[in-house]
């Protein structure tokens, strides 16, 4: 056994999806015997999601990258540049073995200024094709992770390890009786569980409300609709709960879910991969984003995991018809599920920064 303690640096934010993966692999990290820290944004949401860890935290200053026009772009490069002197300073002064990148704008002063101290770097990238941070980290990792069979085809082919998403371990024990305690739902039919991200899905929570009547008879619903998207003139509904937010209560509710709504993040689809729940992805438009969440959702419904419906074609009566469906065949979505050869993320994450921390 090591008696030499190990450091590594976290890094990664903006959305907690950029978070989580980071957070799934704390407890592994902490066995084998590795100091950790982490290296984020003065206001972003990872400085709030690491607060639980007892994880030393440094804030640098950042700036987003962007396709269009904004006044901010002329400014931008400079919160950079300083972002990049910031990271050097922190990293000079924790001297870490390895950076562990999960992407997101902030990734990208961490990334280069370890690499100009020549600290290597893993980065993982979770949607199908990479986004404008980790292209521009790409060049300075050592590897680049990611989760799907086609994401490989759009990276260097000797960085490329496809090791899918690190899930965290809690997820997969929660307890059904506690979520029906917590919930106060009668367990009298089917539960649908619906998330739309970190922030919340307007678009997704218009569609189920609008719906509620007909979903009620079939189902109980579960709503995760984001801060402030709570609707009290839905709040009397029998069979129907909502909250903002859900931590710790999370494991339970998946527990006692049979078929979920979802946006199709990267990271949530692949802890319903993981929990083998069948889904109903609804992917963020193309015209609200680069497309990399439709990328997603049509290669989970290609590996048989999921269904896909855009937001733009949704109607309350193709909404009732594709979940009601769903639930009539979730034994073939679970076999399919059961049967992805995905590799333990965590186990082969772990080994490749224990590799690369050595040489």
């Amino acid at each position: 056994m090591e008696i030499a303690m190990k450091k590594i640096v976290l890094t990664g934010g903006g959305t907690a999806g950029h978070v989580t993966p980071n957070i799934a692999l704390i407890p592994s990290l902490r066995e084998a015997g590795y100091e950790i820290y982490y290296i984020g944004s003065f206001d972003g949401i990872e400085k709030k999601l690491i607060a639980d860890y007892d994880i030393p935290y440094t804030a640098i200053s950042t700036g987003k990258f962007r396709r269009y026009f904004d006044l901010k772009n002329l400014t931008d490069p400079f919160r950079v540049i300083k972002g990049v002197r910031d990271a050097h300073k922190a990293l000079k002064k924790i001297k870490p073995d390895i950076v562990f990148s999960k992407g997101g704008f902030v990734s990208v002063p961490v990334v280069h200024a370890a690499h100009t101290l020549k600290i290597p770097v893993i980065c993982h990238e979770s949607d199908m094709t990479p986004g404008l941070a980790n292209k521009l980290c790409i060049p300075f990792a050592e590897k680049i992770c990611c989760n799907f069979p086609e994401t490989v085809d759009n990276l260097p082919a000797e960085k490329a390890v496809l090791t899918g998403t690190p899930i965290r371990s809690a997820l997969l024990s929660g307890d059904r009786n506690k979520a029906l305690e917590f919930t106060k739902l009668p367990d009298d039919k089917p539960f649908l569980l619906v998330m739309g991200g970190s922030l919340g899905a307007q678009a997704v929570n218009e569609a189920v409300r609008a719906d509620l009547p007909q979903l009620l008879k079939e189902f109980n619903v579960i709503h995760l609709c984001g801060k402030g998207k709570v609707d009290t003139s839905c709040a009397d509904l029998k069979g129907y709960v909502q909250y903002e937010y859900i931590k710790d209560e999370l494991p339970d509710l998946f527990a006692l879910t049979d078929v979920v709504i979802s946006r199709a993040g990267a990271n949530a689809i692949c802890e319903l991969l993981a929990l083998k729940k069948p889904a109903l992805l609804i992917p963020l438009s193309a015209k609200a984003s680069r497309g990399d969440q439709i990328l997603n959702a049509r290669s989970f419904e290609k590996q048989g995991f999921s269904v896909v419906l855009e937001e733009e074609e949704i109607t309350p009566e193709l909404l009732m018809k594709t979940v009601t469906e769903l639930y009539r065949s979730r034994d073939t979505y679970i076999r399919a599920m059961a049967e992805n050869k995905a590799t333990d993320a965590i186990r082969v994450i772990m080994e490749l920064i224990e590799e690369y921390r050595k040489k």
